[in-house]
């Protein structure tokens, strides 16, 4: 974790993001330096654009006009209006370590805007642009990981099965999750996409998953809830298999309430 320091004059609450968590590997080198950039006195916007490489620049909320649709004016501009908070901080992380993927979110997104306009019902497709956006984990697994998994077997998921998590691969994507993740709490919970590459290059993963998105996959909802600090080794509670007892983060599936 970063000491709290009155360095962090923009953004103060990244003095609480613990870098050694298991779920920051592939977001600890450039969360890192752009929080360094941070201490040395930029705000996100500037920090995000002088450490990464990205297919947009980050700006200031300020320059978002009044009553323009953010994504609309993200696809208009390839500008990223941006708040100097962690929510904002790990999505600019997200259009640094998955281009194509954030890239084709916002075309999918300015595609549904254009067709039906700016309404306050999203409708299906937006809703679920949204969820992948904020919320979404890739995994790779065995099959029968995926099996669990999918029937909201968690006993047989972390427990039964808990040898074959070594050769899982799990990345967190959304970065309001990440931003959940810096208070950890066990009922957090992240939205499962499922990845077919292996996840040894950030970069394959990333133009699998902009290729294989589309408004009509997204509009049938092809995520799966799972708590993520119930993957082995990653929260230290979770040794004790009794955490998986509480029915309130582990809920159920359909076939067990049977």
């Amino acid at each position: 974790m970063v000491p709290s320091s009155p360095a962090f004059v923009h953004l103060p609450a990244l003095g609480d993001i613990d870098w050694q968590r298991p779920w920051l590997d592939f977001w600890r080198d450039p969360g890192q330096r752009v929080a360094q950039a941070v201490i040395a006195g930029l705000p996100a916007s500037d920090a995000l654009n002088r450490v990464g490489s990205a297919p947009v620049r980050f700006v200031s909320q300020s320059q978002l006009p009044p009553g323009e649709a953010y994504e609309r004016h993200i696809f208009n501009t390839g500008s990223v209006p941006t708040r100097d908070n962690l929510h904002d901080f790990f999505n600019g992380l997200c259009w640094m370590r998955f281009p194509a993927t954030k890239k084709r979110l916002n075309q999918l997104q300015a595609a549904e805007i254009a067709n039906v306009g700016v309404t306050a019902l999203r409708g299906p497709v937006r809703d679920a642009l949204t969820v992948f956006d904020e919320n979404a984990a890739f995994l790779l697994a065995p099959p029968l990981l995926w099996r669990a998994l999918e029937a909201r077997d968690w006993q047989r998921l972390f427990v039964g099965l808990r040898p074959l998590w070594k050769d899982a691969q799990l990345i967190l994507f959304g970065h309001a999750l990440l931003e959940k993740l810096v208070y950890a709490r066990k009922p957090i919970t992240a939205h499962i996409y499922r990845a077919q590459p292996a996840i040894n290059s950030i970069a394959i993963l990333d133009a699998w998953v902009a290729n294989d998105l589309s408004a009509e996959k997204l509009a049938s909802k092809p995520f799966v809830p799972m708590p993520v600090l119930g993957v082995p080794g990653w929260w230290a509670e979770n040794e004790d298999f009794s955490f998986y007892d509480d029915a309130s983060v582990f809920r159920p599936g359909q076939s067990a309430k049977k």
